[in-house]
């Protein structure tokens, strides 16, 4: 795992200064801080930070070919590239080190841009290949690591793992994009099809970029993407049969390390069956980390433990106080960007404590979204039922206006919690379920803002590129397509950002073995009623793992990590929850009505209504301006 960053200018062919690459490369070190290095030619520059992790000595990077015709950067892990190199040696490629680096540009002179079609892993890179003059980025299927790029004025593009690489180059404009703080409320973060800066944008997952001198940037080219339109017709056994055998792919192929590994373990469905099969592959107990609060209702370490005693594995664990806001500046920095995943905070802390022990960490990210482990993808299942026994015609009025006038009672038992359902089945199944997964809806969001931030935002709104996804899904019902656009839309920019940079702020490898490719095919056929069944999301893996795990880790209604933000701006942050309508960073920029924030915090604080999602949001917001110098 490392960082990279670099300097390409398409216009034409001016030298570049490899000091310029080297500062970008510094403001990375967090990402790698084993070694650097910085190559530069004729109108090209790539740099590198190492966190060594395979071929410890032998893999300095930036890495020439074996012929010296390419050079590459390189951030992730390929798992396959030990078979890719027995294949590529067969056709006569040479080698000289033993990692996966040197596997890549051989891949790339044999097959060229179709050699990501061959390659198993989670990587961002950047290949220069001096006979054609080009330069290849290419990011991973999934999205597990980052790509920002941004043109800038002297006609070069510039390229690195995290924003504040490419805000270490003094051509960058720092100019807020306003359709991206519209995204930013809408759902906590800023998605892959934007960034928080005019001009920056992100490489998406499964895509990659060409780019040649003397020409503008080519728009970048899918490689890859999964599809929900076809269904296994197998047996139930047999799909659980095969199931597994991708599970255990997934996580024997994360499991080559030339360094100590790992595993985070929650106590939950999808990280205790990775340390189940970790520890069904080794001969070695593994070392397994949790994070616990003190206080009953947020901790999960009695069920982490149970795994570990049953595995024999290496646990460590440590509880931490959920009052745990001191650090907000920090995780600001650590995002650039505005995040307000909450969740982020113990993540960060359980990378911590993981680093101490191990250099790498399996995590079981991704099985929700393949899977329809989430409680809003089996709510939105069921709206998709009630939604094909009535036409639109009908639904509109009827429920439309149950959900105008039914009393909003958060206080209430969920199943007495209608005037949301109402709302959603009012709407389209896409409208609808984007309302569900989003954090301040359009209403809530344009009472926000001033005048002439409605003017900058225009027609625009933050969901539209969401439901439009949704509607042109590769899929056969509802259910598909709202995983689908979870896998595409929501892992990427919220999961898979939340882990990387958390994980890379203590120099911590983190890898998904189950978001190998293969099972996340595997698992887009599998039919709705093998992956819901009555309440349950998530069945078939469920049910794969009885084997392994006992059901009251499998079927435990669902945690997750959950910090109280509610009650942080009620005691200890009530002061900041006040200070959000009059600070000067958020007044100055002049998007929001400082008297609608000042109410919000009032009635927040006074209990009247739960705001704190959105003042978390308004405070991390404020915190990312000043990071970029903004504010």
């Amino acid at each position: 795992m490392c960082g990279i960053a670099g300097l390409f200018h398409y216009e034409s062919v001016k030298p570049v200064d490899p000091r310029r690459v080297e500062r970008m490369c510094d403001a990375l070190v967090h990402r790698g801080p084993d070694g650097s290095g910085v190559w530069t030619a004729p109108g090209v520059g790539l740099g590198h930070r190492r966190l060594s992790i395979i071929d410890l000595e032998g893999s300095p990077q930036p890495m020439a070919s074996a012929d010296g015709r390419a050079q590459i950067v390189f951030n992730g892990e390929i798992y396959n590239y030990r078979e890719l190199r027995r294949e590529l040696g067969q056709m006569g490629a040479k080698f000289r080190t033993d990692g996966d680096t040197e596997v890549i540009l051989a891949a790339w002179q044999r097959w060229g841009p179709d050699c990501l079609s061959r390659l198993n892993g989670m990587f961002a890179f950047a290949l220069y290949d001096t006979e054609k003059r080009e330069l290849f980025l290419a990011r991973d299927r999934l999205g597990v690591k980052p790509l920002f790029t941004a043109r800038l004025s002297d006609g070069s593009l510039a390229f690195a793992s995290e924003l504040k690489g490419l805000l270490a180059h003094p051509l960058l404009r720092r100019e807020v994009d306003p359709l991206a703080v519209e995204d930013y409320l809408a759902w906590g973060y800023v998605p892959d099809h934007r960034s928080i800066l005019k001009g920056v944008e992100k490489l998406a997952a499964g895509h990659y970029q060409l780019l040649k001198h003397g020409a503008p940037p080519a728009a970048p080219v899918q490689y890859w993407d999964v599809s929900f339109a076809d269904r296994h017709t197998g047996s139930e056994a047999d799909m659980s049969a095969e199931l597994l055998h991708h599970l255990r792919q997934g996580v024997a192929s994360r499991m080559v390390s030339d360094v100590p590994l790992g595993a985070f373990l929650s106590g939950g469905v999808d990280s205790s069956s990775v340390v189940a099969l970790m520890a069904e592959g080794s001969a070695q107990p593994a070392t397994t980390c949790s994070i616990g609060f003190d206080v009953k209702a947020l901790d999960e370490t009695t069920y982490a433990q149970q795994v570990a005693e049953q595995f024999g594995t290496r646990h460590h664990a440590r509880t931490v106080d959920p009052d745990d806001f001191t650090e907000i500046d920090t995780l600001a920095a650590m995002f650039d960007e505005p995040f307000a995943d909450a969740s982020a905070l113990p993540t960060w802390r359980v990378a911590q404590l993981a680093r101490e022990h191990v250099t790498v960490a399996l995590s079981g990210d991704g099985a929700d979204e393949a899977f329809a482990g989430y409680r809003r993808q089996v709510f939105h299942a069921r709206e998709e039922q009630a939604r094909s026994m009535l036409p639109a015609k009908l639904r509109e009025p009827v429920f439309g206006a149950l959900g105008r006038f039914w009393p909003k009672a958060d206080w209430a038992p969920r199943f007495l919690r209608a005037k949301t359902t109402f709302q959603s089945l009012a709407r389209s199944g896409a409208e609808g379920y984007a309302r569900a997964l989003s954090v301040t809806d359009e209403a809530g969001r344009a009472a926000l803002y001033t005048p002439d931030f409605l003017r900058a935002r225009g027609d625009y709104r933050a969901e539209t590129p969401f439901i439009e996804m949704m509607e042109n899904a590769p899929a056969r019902s509802g259910l598909d397509a709202a995983q689908y656009a979870d896998l595409k839309f929501w892992m990427p920019g919220d999961i898979l950002t939340k882990v990387d940079r958390t994980s890379m702020a203590v120099s911590l490898e983190a890898r998904e073995p189950l978001l190998d490719h293969r099972l996340i095919e595997f698992a887009s056929q599998i039919p709705e009623r093998q992956r819901i069944k009555g309440a349950q999301g998530k069945w078939l893996m469920k049910h794969t793992m009885e084997r392994y795990l006992p059901k009251d880790i499998l079927y435990r209604q669902k945690q997750g990590f959950v910090m109280p933000i509610t009650e942080w701006f009620r005691g200890p942050l009530a002061g900041e929850a006040r200070g959000i309508a009059s600070n000067a960073v958020l007044a100055r920029t002049g998007w929001f009505d400082t008297g609608r924030l000042g109410r919000i915090a009032e009635e927040h604080i006074s209990g009247r209504n739960d705001h704190g999602r959105l003042l978390w949001q308004l405070l991390m917001l404020e915190k990312s301006l000043v990071r970029l110098g903004i504010g």
